[in-house]
């Protein structure tokens, strides 16, 4: 019988995320890491959306007070497979850089993205 996969670890050629949904009564987490730091975030650090995109995780990666912030955005895609498989899965993930001037009055663009191509496994997990 499927179940959704609770499970997903993705890779870039600059970036590697895992995420664990807390499927079962476990707790969820997600890990990022790039070349300069590795960051671990629990549920509560985790912002989950559901679009039609699947499900959105937003996590920020740095935030500097009055200046703006960076945060990473990873869409998980629906997978439904049986317990203890995993398969190849394709998707995205989104570094967004929020730029917050230090004058009251700005104009422009103040956030910029960048979207990187993820690829790596789902599985389903028996907590």
């Amino acid at each position: 019988m499927p179940s959704p996969a609770n499970v997903f670890n993705l890779n870039s050629s600059h970036i590697h995320v895992s995420y664990a949904t807390g499927a079962l009564g476990s707790k969820a987490g997600l890990t990022y890491h790039d070349a300069h730091q590795t960051l671990q975030f629990n549920e509560q650090d985790i912002r989950k959306v559901t679009t039609d995109l699947g499900d959105e995780l937003t996590v920020t990666l740095h935030r500097t007070e009055d200046v703006g912030s960076t945060t990473f955005t990873l869409i998980i895609p629906t997978v439904a497979l049986e317990v203890n498989q995993h398969i190849n899965v394709h998707t995205i993930g989104i570094t967004s850089m929020h730029q917050r001037p230090f004058a009251p009055v700005w104009h422009g663009q103040l956030d910029s993205y960048i979207v990187v191509k993820l690829h790596g496994t789902a599985s389903s997990q028996p907590f």
